[in-house]
């Protein structure tokens, strides 16, 4: 069974969303983040950086969102979340999605929502509005991240945009935007999973309702 290191409403739900696409067995190992004291130092021997998500598999221990989406999907290759090898370019689109919500992404609307200024070319992620172009430019030409259908690409992005638009507010509402995490909110494991992570956040103590 695999035990996800998960902490409600933040990063790592996009990870809870793609165990209950693959509906496979898993248990959950709740980590606060947020707690007061900080997260407990064994913590550390799972996740480096004592974040989440991370995911042990018998002895594989695996972190990173980007890790674990690719590690999942191949693992469990039934639940289809992977685009076919005979489609190369889909393939492509897949894999580059996926570890550019995390290399480029994430870190450049990270730094736009801090108010940090930097030269962008010193940096390897680029700049805010290089992203914001790449991925409403992707959009406008694909109804999903790899293409015509969905897979784990859009559970990294669809993730993403979602966090960062209705928890961070660091990225516009956008219609483009909007449509798109409409069309995939309709999965039945995105319900099973928003119904889940409501559930455990309403137990944590600071809880003040949904962004």
């Amino acid at each position: 069974m695999i035990r996800f290191y998960h902490a409600p409403w933040s990063r790592s739900s996009g990870i809870l969303w793609l165990l209950e696409e693959i509906g496979e067995p898993y248990r959950i190992v709740l980590v606060d983040v947020r707690a007061k004291q900080g997260v407990p130092e064994a913590y550390r021997k799972i996740q480096p950086s004592k974040k989440v998500p991370a995911i042990e598999d018998g002895n594989i221990v695996v972190t990173e969102r980007a890790a674990i989406i690719l590690y999942l999907a191949d693992r469990f290759a039934h639940a289809g979340l992977v685009p076919p090898a005979d489609k190369p370019a889909e393939r492509a689109a897949y894999y580059r999605m996926i570890v550019y919500c995390d290399a480029v992404l994430d870190p450049a609307v990270t730094a736009h929502g801090l108010g940090l200024s930097y030269d962008r070319r010193n940096y390897p992620f680029g700049s805010y509005e290089e992203a914001l172009a790449f991925i409403e430019a992707h959009l406008v030409r694909n109804p999903y991240a790899a293409g015509a259908r969905f897979s784990a690409a859009d559970i990294q992005l669809a993730s993403s945009i979602n966090y960062m638009m209705n928890f961070l507010n660091t990225l516009p509402r956008k219609r483009i935007f909007l449509d798109y995490i409409a069309r995939v909110e309709r999965r039945r494991a995105y319900c099973r999973m928003q119904e889940k992570d409501l559930a455990m956040a309403a137990k944590l103590p600071y809880f003040v309702g949904a962004a």
